[in-house]
């Protein structure tokens, strides 16, 4: 008798040759192999005549074997076996490819069920490799495993029924009272259809089941990692200084904003230091809210810092905020790479003797000689281009401080929770009062001659222009590179014109100089690489060109064409491409259609999926084995009350009850960067 620890080996018609190949699935013992669900089903149960089908359509068909099975051999390794079978009215033509022994074990005048796509004509039909089963065998909802070269989805499918059929009783991870108030099916009940559903109805109690019980199990992990990280803080706000500081600004905040500041003062208040993240799409006014937030603090008497990818959005942050607190006292300095050795060793100082109140830089502010008098709060812009690691090497230059974190790349609400599971969320879902819907186009490169008169009638009006292209310098033939690109328009399109160049090569003074040009508005046309994604604020620019748009994602060119549209004049986006591909068609069409960064984080994720739309897992969140973070949104809110609730009652999964849940976390979390 085997059990859920039993090597794959040890599984009746396995061996260890075999055990090999389902190592590479990743599955080497019994419960990774019936924690491998099926990737689809067909459901062989409604079988059909072929006057009844639809023309191309996947249909179970119950037929008889008229012919002998003919080899054809096409080529060295490509062998067809041709047959004919017959519903009883109409002549089906099945071709076999490359499966003798499939075709071998065809025995004439046999009854057989034959599952695939149908191709009709006017007298006969067509079926090309279908998957074909003696029709005493016909077990109504077939599993489609995701198989290998070498170990076929019906091998597995044996394997996986001859393990069910050894193990005894699974034993249940949830009380019954949890099961019943939640709806949910047992565990072996669920196990076992998810398999070899009887049908669709228990095949559905089964994915319930077992997706909730995931999504259930990655929320108390990521609730527990939270509870964990809490520390308690003698960094405490006596006084809220927040109408002061919207005093003192030549606008009034949203709703949003006043909210998320509330919010961060609220965290500051209490006896845990903050962990919060603010997520707010493109010019949805982060910095004022980071501002407002320092501005009590620093009032309270402590010191903040607030780190930013890149120098110019440092640069940026230090301008838009020092004008914010001008007039109050507050001293702030600028602390990046290119501050020149003298300075820093002033700032840093300042920084330790207290003088400092607010410092704002790049990485250089986790060096190991930077230190502070008293500091309170630190704030990360941009936080998914830093690691985990360098925010909290930030945090360490104080005792138990209030962590900020913010981020303009939209996602949905759940799914944020699941993402930064180690930390509360604050959404910036309204744009200040003023900000413009950019008008999108989508074009090809035959319309560039009216892009650049285009250009040409905005800077006469007194306005400036980005273009954007994917490279730094020539690579490949059919992407346009910054360099070559701005060279040619300052000799053709645009001579005498002002253009400038900019790109992550350069170095940061020189950056600085061509953006501090680009701003003061002595350089009209900015020819740039993605190096403007991010902050860079210039309100007088209202045209954005981005050249080989199909090369970007969607939430990049969201966040490209958020540079403009930031002052008062129409502002648009041209996105050029010469794509033929409907793919990158359609992403172009979202863009042109839909301005909600919201909407289209999710058609970004939908397309690319969570891996690649964070950029190497540095999410941090283990691997889902049949819930889906963008399809179980609903289910994975419900799932957060749920865990909400065990955890108010047995904070540390203590009880009996609870055991095999803290076991599954364990297993879940194990191999996580999140642990």
């Amino acid at each position: 008798m085997i059990n859920l620890n039993s090597d794959i080996k040890y599984i009746k018609g396995v061996g260890e040759k075999r055990a090999e190949l389902f190592n590479k699935l990743g599955i080497s013992c019994v419960r990774a192999l019936i924690q491998f669900y099926p990737r689809k089903y067909q459901d062989w149960s409604d079988e059909k005549m072929v006057r009844d089908c639809e023309n191309g359509e996947n249909v179970c068909i119950k037929a008889t074997l008229m012919t002998p099975v003919k080899e054809h051999m096409i080529r060295k390794g490509m062998t067809l076996f041709k047959c004919n079978f017959t519903d009883g009215e109409t002549i089906i033509h099945v071709t076999i490819f490359n499966n003798k022994y499939l075709a071998k074990s065809l025995r004439q005048y046999n009854d057989y069920i034959l599952y695939g796509k149908l191709e009709k004509n006017l007298t006969s039909a067509n079926m090309s490799s279908p998957s074909i089963e003696k029709a005493e065998q016909n077990i109504g909802i077939h599993p489609i495993y995701s198989a290998t070269e070498k170990l076929s989805s019906k091998a597995i499918s044996k394997v996986m029924k001859t393990a069910l059929d050894e193990l005894p009783t699974l034993e249940e991870t949830l009380n019954t009272e949890f099961r019943l108030q939640y709806k949910l099916v047992s565990l072996d009940f669920a196990i076992r259809q998810i398999h070899f559903p009887d049908n669709e109805e228990n095949l559905e109690k089964a994915r319930y089941r077992l997706i909730f019980e995931e999504l259930l199990i990655l929320q108390l992990g990521l609730l527990k990692l939270k509870g964990n990280k809490k520390a308690e803080t003698k960094l405490t706000i006596k006084k809220d200084y927040t109408d002061e500081f919207f005093s003192l600004l030549p606008f009034t905040p949203t709703n949003a904003q006043k909210k998320a500041i509330a919010d961060c003062i609220n965290d500051m208040n209490g006896k845990y230091a903050m962990n919060r993240l603010i997520q707010g799409d493109v010019g949805s006014g982060k910095t004022a809210v980071a501002a407002g937030v320092l501005y009590t603090a620093i009032k309270n008497g402590f010191q903040g810092a607030l780190m930013a990818p890149t120098e110019i959005l440092a640069i940026q942050h230090m301008e838009t905020i020092s004008r914010m607190l001008e007039n109050t006292g507050i001293t702030v300095d600028l602390l990046t790479g290119s501050t020149s050795a003298k300075e820093k060793r002033e700032i840093k100082g300042r920084l330790i003797n207290g003088e400092t109140d607010l410092v704002i830089g790049t990485h250089a502010l986790i060096q190991n000689d930077v230190e502070f008098k008293n500091l309170g709060i630190v704030i990360t812009d941009e936080q998914h281009r830093f690691g985990v690691h360098q925010r909290a090497n930030l945090a360490m230059k104080g005792n138990e401080v209030h962590t900020l974190v913010m981020s303009a790349t939209p996602i949905p609400r759940t799914l944020a929770l699941m993402i930064y599971g180690d930390l509360d969320i604050s959404i910036l879902d309204e744009l200040p009062a003023g900000r413009q819907t950019i008008r999108t186009d989508v074009v090809d490169s035959r319309y560039h001659k009216r892009i650049y008169d285009f250009i040409k009638k905005a800077i006469a009006r007194g306005e400036q222009a980005y273009i954007v292209c994917p490279l730094v310098e020539e690579g490949e033939s059919d992407l346009k590179p910054a360099t070559q690109y701005a060279e040619m328009l300052s000799e053709t399109a645009f001579k005498g014109y002002n253009i400038g160049l900019l790109h992550g090569k350069m170095k940061a003074k020189d950056k600085e100089k061509v953006m501090n040009a680009f701003s003061d508005g002595n350089i009209k046309i900015l020819v740039s690489t993605t190096v403007i994604e991010v902050g860079v604020d210039v309100p007088n620019a209202t045209i954005m060109v981005i050249e080989n748009a199909e090369r970007f994602g969607l939430s990049q060119l969201h966040q490209l064409r958020g540079r403009v549209g930031r002052g008062s004049s129409q502002s648009y986006c041209i996105l050029v491409s010469d794509s033929k591909s409907e793919t990158a068609q359609n992403r172009l069409a979202i863009m042109k259609d839909n301005s909600n960064g919201f909407k289209i984080a999710d058609e970004d994720l939908k397309q690319r999926g969570p891996g690649d739309f964070f950029g190497n897992r540095q999410h941090g969140l283990p691997d889902l084995k049949i819930a889906d973070m963008l399809a179980d949104t609903e289910m994975l809110a419900l799932c957060r009350q749920a865990a909400d609730e065990i955890l108010e009652k047995d904070c540390n999964l203590d009880l009996p009850e609870n055991k095999a849940l803290a076991n599954a976390i364990s297993d879940m979390f194990r191999n996580s960067v999140a642990n």
